[in-house]
């Protein structure tokens, strides 16, 4: 008989919200929540914040780091002394991305990701104080960028994981931990499509479980995924009603000629992170030079106070917000209000499905190729699991209701559903057929 693990922890580490979930003996899997004062959470922010005490001479005396709902807070009541990143999951591959210095620092990707994880599990109290040896490690099937280096991301996860205490890593696809949170659902033998889509990458898996002697076994069919996912539909709303706002598309004027205003000021927007680094950069200068010669000096006095006064996260909120929106509504009003910056427009959800059309594009050929794989058609997939935040984007669902009907199509745990079944993972006899170390 095989024995079962006392515990095993499954970490959900996504672009926006991270989520820890636990297994005790043969027990469901619980999720951590992290008390705050205003009740407690389990969907922890992707955040960091990292504010400077300074001391005598204008010298910084400590480095105070912050995580989660803390680093937001923390934000919110300083932005001009508090260096602020989210998302940071995106460059996690990137070889181009080598080191951050915040406050003459050197960070370096698994430096940050060290110092979330130790937050994040300061904030879990004692649910997290004792931890097993192994870990289950959410992974994209593709990861964000144009040229994802996987073996550098697991490596990069390795060592931030390591500071942890974790001596077995295992790394397990994002859309296989949901199908086995989904699987308890099941009452009959199903094969069954998992789609989870995060903040950085859309991912998806086709999963057969069969009932033997009254244990549910699984096999994996095919897997697919492709590097966008909800936070490039905040970039497109942001292009097409925002950067418009701060300049871009405009022109300034330099000697006899008239010249557009750089792209690259406002591709920054892409991700939340890149403002902070906007900010500090020599571009910043010429920014500012830029309202001297801008033949629409108010629109470049816009993008300057939103990169001087750290108002990417109003902006998050408001993009965040008309995405919710849109998703119940045919219309809805996009409301962008910080500091002395008002942007208000009236948005139809078709405009929107317009602007992410390539990436609507890109997540339709991933589910193909991911049925071409398993070599099934729609007919033979019984079951379809949405999961993640851009789920509920109707365009998106759309995708899944044209190839199996909305008799197939089920979601639910959002949040929770990745964490829990990783955690699942972690009990499974064979561990090798789930999961993988790093190479």
């Amino acid at each position: 008989m095989t024995s079962v693990p006392q515990a095993t922890i499954g970490i959900d580490f996504g672009t926006t919200n991270t989520v820890v979930s636990m297994t005790h003996g043969d027990g469901p899997a619980t999720l951590v929540h992290f008390p705050t004062a205003d009740g407690d959470i389990f969907a922890f922010r992707s955040a960091l914040s990292f504010h400077a005490v300074m001391g005598t001479g204008g010298r910084a005396n400590a480095l105070v780091t912050e995580a989660g709902p803390w680093a937001i807070e923390a934000y919110v009541e300083d932005p001009l002394e508090t260096r602020f990143i989210q998302s940071f999951k995106t460059f996690a591959a990137s070889a181009a991305f080598a080191e951050t210095k915040i406050f003459n620092k050197r960070y370096l990707f698994e430096d940050l990701l060290a110092d979330f994880l130790l937050k994040l599990k300061s904030h879990g109290g004692a649910a997290m104080e004792t931890l097993p040896a192994r870990v289950i490690v959410g992974r994209p099937v593709t990861f964000a960028g144009g040229n994802p280096d996987e073996a550098l991301a697991l490596s990069r996860y390795e060592a931030g994981f390591k500071r942890l205490g974790f001596t077995d890593i295992r790394y397990a696809y994002e859309p296989v931990g949901a199908a086995f949170f989904f699987a308890r659902q099941l009452k009959q033998d199903a094969t069954v499509l998992v789609a989870d889509f995060g903040g950085g990458t859309s991912d998806f898996s086709i999963v057969r479980f069969e009932r033997e002697n009254d244990k549910l076994r699984s096999t994996a069919l095919a897997r697919s995924g492709v590097g966008v996912a909800g936070d490039a539909f905040d970039y497109r709303i942001i292009d097409q009603l925002v950067s418009p706002e701060l300049g871009k598309g405009s022109l300034y004027r330099a000697f006899d000629n008239r010249l557009p205003i750089p792209q690259r000021y406002y591709t920054a927007f892409a991700r939340w992170d890149q403002l902070a680094l906007l900010r500090a950069s020599k571009d910043m200068r010429d920014i500012r030079g830029l309202q001297r010669t801008a033949m629409e000096p108010e629109k470049i006095a816009r993008l300057v106070e939103v990169l001087d006064d750290n108002h990417g996260y109003a902006l998050y909120r408001a993009v965040s917000a008309l995405k919710e929106a849109l998703s119940s509504q045919d219309e809805a009003t996009f409301r962008f209000e910080a500091g002395s910056v008002l942007i208000e427009k009236i948005v139809r959800r078709t405009d929107f499905e317009g602007w992410i059309a390539p990436e609507l594009k890109a997540i339709e050929t991933a589910v193909d190729q991911a049925l071409e794989r398993s070599g099934l058609g729609p007919d033979g997939v019984d079951r379809v699991f949405l999961t993640g935040g851009s789920s509920f984007v109707p365009a998106v669902r759309d995708i899944f209701l044209r190839r199996f009907g909305a008799a197939k199509i089920e979601s639910g745990g959002e949040f929770e559903s990745i964490a829990s079944g990783l955690a699942l993972i972690g009990r499974e006899d064979d561990l090798d057929l789930w999961s993988e170390r790093a190479r």
